[in-house]
């Protein structure tokens, strides 16, 4: 029988289809069991206008056959089948679509089921097979006909025979190579996975002759496995089931067999939307933060489906990094596929998806917070830090977004509160939101810098995560009320600041000149304390950098040394201010030591490093002596 070319540059185009478009081989089965669904679909819609032809969904099915010793796997379906003429134009030219012509010739709208556009699926299966043979028999035809190919040579069309309508492919599987391990694609539990992981949502049935665990006896010593057929898809997808119908159980379970945690999810939400782009979505927050979430191996994103076909295991552009927590799925009609349908195209389409999906996360977690405020901080403890982490890696651009779900531990609450219950507690006088840093609540509970603000009655939250100051920095304000670090060289209480200022005399000035004199580059400023009142000593800072930040900074890789400009703040009420006084009118060199002691200690309270340990001890003994 002659041998008859693929047209439209038939070697280039199959080589290119072979070794370009499709980045992983197991997608043919995909794309193979996506046209046999079609197929099928075709059936359907005939019947809707056609009397003569009824579709009774039972009779329709997918049927997968590996055989290990031929190197043999066939996928088969009692869709629509093909006629000669439709093997040539749909399998003899490469990217000539049969369903998207089908789809046209019946008016079937876009979205409306029918998956394959680009005719290109079916060549994906020489990226497995030597060799490919199609055996098709057309509904209402009495022919069938066998099409048999080799790849980029060309191919063959004969009369067969074959009793039921539809299509059987034959694929003759490829030996293995160094690089490619072809075996995978005739084993069952592979296949099953594969099946699962892509076409889990196919409407029709898939199925396989798996082994069974009950074995049938051959003789009295010796036994076979007994094979059943089974349905490997679960064909209706939860997505698209009435929410009615379903229980938070039945979402549970789901959340389970997709592997999305093995936590139990403290949310989920259940969309379909039918609007400017209709998209159906399952989204769970998780309640444990995943083992690898804070680090680089850690991958967001959300399934996406087309039509229940699975496109990509994680697509990134559906959330937001500071919404990457979130598990689950999206499918769509609508989405602008590239001709693999292996990657998206980055679309309006995606990102009208998207943004909705962004919203919709967060007006559930704003729910929860107001709803069940105890399951929102359980939440919180495990992905608080990434809510930050969004507002400080974009410099402040997901602000709105994000700012109402914050949360900090309070000093007069002792407990976790919101920036609004913030606001809402000000003092009347009050004209910033305060806050300190520290590594714990109970380090940042004994600084010296929160006394005058805890004896006015002021609430302080407490910074006790690195990324906390610098995402607040992002922020700058919330509801028009600036943020104020208790260590900020000015805390903007007015009356306090002239009472301070009058206190200071020539001795004084002279007495803190000297002092900074004494301590050169290591301070910016020594001057007498507006916010302390029992504690003899402690640091502020000035400007963007914060005591906080700069040890933060410094436990990073390569880091910059980045320092703070740091102010010694001496408590004149305190009796040490009086020896300091007495020594420097006295013994101006025995000053320089209580300078020095007082700044380390002063760094000690801090949580800094002294930057010369054995001199701290050196200069505490002369003292001592």
């Amino acid at each position: 029988m002659a041998k008859k070319q693929f047209k439209t540059e038939s070697k280039r185009l199959l080589d290119l289809m072979i070794n370009s478009i499709y980045t992983h081989k197991e997608i043919f089965l995909r794309e193979l069991i996506s046209n046999a669904s079609d197929a099928i679909d075709k059936i359907y819609y005939k019947a809707l206008t056609d009397e003569n032809i009824t579709f009774n969904k039972d009779d329709y099915y997918i049927k997968i056959t590996p055989d290990k010793k031929s190197r043999i796997l066939k996928i088969e379906d009692t869709g629509i089948g093909m006629t000669k003429e439709e093997l040539e134009e749909n399998l003899g030219v490469i990217a000539k679509s049969g369903s998207l012509s089908f789809k046209k010739e019946n008016e079937i709208k876009d979205g409306h089921d029918i998956i394959g556009q680009f005719g290109v699926g079916f060549y994906s299966a020489f990226m497995v097979a030597q060799k490919v043979c199609v055996i098709s028999k057309a509904l209402g035809s009495d022919q069938a006909y066998k099409w048999v190919s080799s790849g980029a040579d060309g191919y063959t069309i004969e009369p067969c025979e074959k009793i039921k309508t539809g299509t059987e492919i034959t694929l003759t599987i490829n030996e293995n190579t160094e690089d490619d391990n072809y075996d995978e694609f005739l084993e069952e539990y592979r296949l099953q996975y594969l099946i699962k992981k892509y076409s889990d949502f196919i409407r029709y049935p898939i199925k396989m002759e798996m082994p069974s665990s009950v074995k049938k006896e051959v003789t009295e010593d010796e036994y076979e496995e007994v094979s059943q057929e089974q349905t490997i898809n679960s064909m209706v997808p939860i997505w698209r089931k009435n929410k009615n119908e379903l229980k938070d159980e039945d979402y549970e379970n789901f959340y389970n067999e997709k592997h999305y945690g093995f936590d139990k999810p403290i949310k989920h939400i259940h969309i379909s939307a039918d609007g400017a782009v209709r998209y159906s979505a399952i989204l769970y927050i998780p309640e444990k933060t995943p083992y690898d979430f804070y680090t680089k191996d850690y991958e967001k994103g959300l399934e996406l489906y087309s039509n229940g076909v699975l496109i990509m295991n994680k697509c990134p552009d559906l959330l937001p990094d500071y919404f990457s927590f979130v598990k689950g799925l999206v499918d769509s009609e609508d989405l602008s596929l590239n001709i693999s349908r292996e990657l998206l195209q980055h679309n309006r389409q995606l990102s009208l998806i998207a943004k909705n999906i962004k919203n919709k996360i967060k007006s559930e977690l704003a729910s929860i917070l107001k709803n069940d405020r105890e399951k929102y901080e359980e939440f919180y403890k495990s992905f608080g830090r990434q809510l930050k982490y969004g507002i400080y890696s974009e410099y402040g651009s997901n602000k709105e977004d994000l700012q109402d779900l914050l949360m900090f531990y309070s000093s007069t609450e002792k407990k976790m509160t919101t920036l609004e219950e913030y606001i809402s507690q000000m003092k009347e006088e009050q004209k910033y939101i305060y806050y300190a840093s520290g590594e714990s609540v109970e380090r940042i509970d004994k600084l010296p810098q929160t006394e005058m603000l805890t004896d006015k009655g002021y609430e302080i939250l407490y910074f006790t995560e690195d990324v906390d100051e610098f995402a607040i920095k992002m922020m700058l304000d919330y509801k028009e009320k600036q943020f104020k670090s208790v260590s900020d060289g000015e805390l903007g209480i007015d009356a306090d600041e002239k009472e301070d200022a009058s206190k200071e005399d020539d001795n004084d000035k002279k007495l803190l000149e000297y002092m900074k004199e004494a301590l050169g580059d290591k301070v910016k400023d020594v001057r007498i304390s507006k916010r302390l009142k029992k504690h003899p000593v402690c640091l502020s800072s000035e400007g963007p950098v914060s005591i906080e930040m700069e040890k933060v900074l410094a436990a990073m890789p390569n880091n910059a040394q980045v320092a703070a400009q740091k102010v010694l703040e001496i408590n004149k009420d305190n009796e040490i201010y009086a020896t300091l006084k007495g020594v420097f009118e006295n013994d101006k060199e025995k000053l320089k030591l209580y300078t020095e002691l007082l700044y380390n200690q002063a760094l000690l309270i801090e949580g800094l490093s002294i930057s010369d340990p054995l001199e701290f001890s050196n200069t505490i003994c002369k003292l001592m002596v």
